[in-house]
């Protein structure tokens, strides 16, 4: 029992001696640290004077920041005599890297493929996106993933190596956004004649775009229609279009401007006249 308290009271006393030590490690630390901070602050309001992007000013206030941080645990641990330590920290961080890279390979795959999208820059917040499947607008952008809210609001995060190795739609970059649809009208109508009234009901509401202009022209020869495409543009800069909604309204308004005018809009129109037009002989 003596034995044990003996030593006690040495660890005891050494932890005492060396709380200076520890004490001036700690305080070296939190100045470096602050210095860090200080610094990343001041190259965060400097790069915010030019045109860079969030995720650009982000990522090298958070780089700075780390790099003082680890600057400051190695100078802490060389004050509490664990120079050696320190040493084998920055001499050994390449195989350090080379290990955690072989360990963790998908999750370094993500921050560097992350890093080169940060410069990229092929969208921002507020941007319609398309990666594969997945469509929706930008809510967040970090550099190991990027969060989209899709249009049934489902939330979801992208890794950012599917977005680098994939390709992505912008659908919102130049603030142009095309959309277009089909109808069928049947071979006994005109369809030069159809497609000019498609074109101007689509001119007629207020959120197409005059530049683009509205289209509207047959694109295929079906074996029973003709299929007429209707094209037009909106921006997609205005917070107040609802492209699903406008595209809805859109078609209702087609479809009655087309049947009001006598078209016959039915995929199997012309084979119905045909069979009702027979003569059964006797």
């Amino acid at each position: 029992m003596d034995i044990v308290l003996s030593s006690l009271r040495d660890k005891w006393e050494s932890l005492l001696g060396a709380l200076p030590q520890i004490a001036i490690a700690l305080v070296v630390f939190i100045i470096v640290a602050l210095i860090g901070q200080a610094v990343s602050r001041a190259i965060f309001a400097l790069l915010q004077r030019g045109n860079f992007a969030d995720t650009h000013r982000d990522f090298f206030r958070r780089l700075v920041a780390w790099l003082f941080y680890l600057a400051g645990f190695t100078l802490a641990l060389g004050v509490l005599g664990f120079s050696g330590v320190a040493a084998s920290i920055l001499t050994g961080g390449g195989v350090t890297a080379v290990v955690l890279g072989f360990a963790f390979r998908e999750i370094g795959e993500n921050f560097l493929a992350g890093f080169f999208l940060a410069f990229n820059r092929p969208f921002n917040h507020g941007d319609l996106i398309q990666s594969g499947d997945l469509e929706g607008v930008v809510r967040g952008i970090t550099l190991r993933s990027t969060h989209i809210r899709t249009a049934d609001g489902k939330d979801v995060f992208i890794p950012s190596s599917q977005i680098f190795k994939n390709p992505l739609v912008n659908y919102t970059i130049d603030g142009l956004r095309r959309f277009r649809f089909v109808v069928g009208v049947d071979y006994g109508d005109d369809p030069v004649a159809a497609a000019d009234l498609l074109r101007q009901t689509i001119g007629q509401f207020e959120k197409v775009l005059d530049e683009p202009p509205p289209y509207a022209g047959v694109v295929n020869l079906a074996a029973a229609y003709v299929e007429i495409e209707g094209q037009y543009w909106i921006d997609t800069f205005d917070p107040t279009i609802n492209g699903a909604a406008l595209r809805s309204k859109i078609l209702a308004a087609s479809r009655e401007a087309l049947r009001g005018a006598g078209f016959t809009l039915s995929n199997d129109a012309t084979t119905n006249l045909h069979l009702s037009g027979a003569v059964t002989q006797p």
